[in-house]
């Protein structure tokens, strides 16, 4: 079987190599270099690294639908299937109709529901109970191709959004394996999405961690869970940015300002919501490392009756 597979960070990688050990890969398509670190050197993808540790060729088009040259290289490579999990580009009508069998791409999510850029985060900020992955054929719209296998996966109530990530990186790669090979075989009904609003999968970015105390306790527990570990939500504690990793919904009600730090102990610090209240139990300020806030009084205070904003 002749796949060209397009990918580019961590969550592809099980997938890329699950394809090179099932059935080869002829070429890999991945995002360019870049800069990484404090010394801003350039970096390679994950994904690149794999393949050339597996002798693939490897292309890495600026912006392919912009670049003749690999465009052309693409479709002297005459795939059966060009395989894409998180490449970063969007793949324009004259990609996809490059290769004999079509254009597979595994999403993140159970579809319909979380298409777009981050459905493993707002799966769990919105409090989902499971997702999943899914495999479809890609057409020229945002993940609306037709849905061909799907693998679910149990969130648990303190499952983080990278926790959820590293389950759902392994899956992929089995379901790509079974997808491909049900394709050939004749044993997958392709099925439409159909147009039924759902949860859009928007983008993160730091924007969206600033907590607002105003939610309930299990929103914002779910928020925190949800952009672990990246962007990692946060709030201002004395006019410091306060970074939160863990927390716990505690079975209490408080009549309090939403955001009032009603006690701080080793167990944490317990704060009003907008209803219920919330223990926060690891924090990180600015300069330092992440902590069990028992393991951080030892050494700093925090005080009683302020108001986190």
């Amino acid at each position: 079987m002749n796949i060209v597979f397009m990918g580019t960070p961590d969550f592809a990688v099980p997938s890329l190599k699950k394809l090179i050990e099932e059935f080869g890969v002829k070429a890999v398509f991945t995002q360019p270099d870049r800069p990484k670190g404090r010394g801003n050197r350039l970096a390679m993808s994950p994904v690149k690294e794999v393949a050339l540790e597996n002798n693939i060729p490897v292309f890495q088009p600026e912006k392919l639908k912009n670049d003749p040259e690999a465009l052309q290289k693409l479709k002297d490579m005459k795939p059966d299937f060009i395989v894409v999990v998180a490449y970063g580009q969007i793949l324009t009508k004259e990609v996809l109709d490059i290769p004999k069998y079509g254009c597979i791409n595994l999403h993140g999510s159970l579809l319909p529901k979380y298409r777009g850029a981050a459905p493993i985060h707002w799966a769990i900020i919105n409090g989902e109970k499971e997702s999943g992955n899914t495999t479809m054929f890609m057409d020229v719209g945002l993940d609306t191709g037709d849905m061909l296998l799907k693998s679910k996966v149990e969130i648990t109530d303190d499952m983080t959004a990278g926790e959820l990530h590293d389950i759902m990186m392994e899956d992929g790669g089995e379901l790509l394996v079974r997808t491909l090979k049900g394709l050939i075989d004749g044993s997958i009904t392709r099925e439409k999405q159909g147009e039924t609003p759902t949860a859009y999968a928007s983008m993160l970015d730091k924007n969206v961690s600033k907590i607002n105390w105003n939610l309930s306790s299990h929103e914002i527990k779910n928020m925190i869970r949800g952009l672990n570990p990246w962007p990692i939500a946060y709030t201002q504690y004395d006019k410091q940015n306060m970074k939160i990793f863990k927390a716990m919904v505690l079975n209490e009600e408080c009549n309090q300002e939403p955001g009032y730090v009603i006690d701080v102990s080793k167990d944490g610090i317990k704060v009003a919501c907008g209803k219920g209240t919330l223990l926060i139990q690891e924090v990180q300020f600015p300069g330092g490392k992440s902590m069990k806030v028992g393991e951080y009084i030892k050494g700093h205070e925090l005080k009683n009756g302020i108001i986190l904003k």
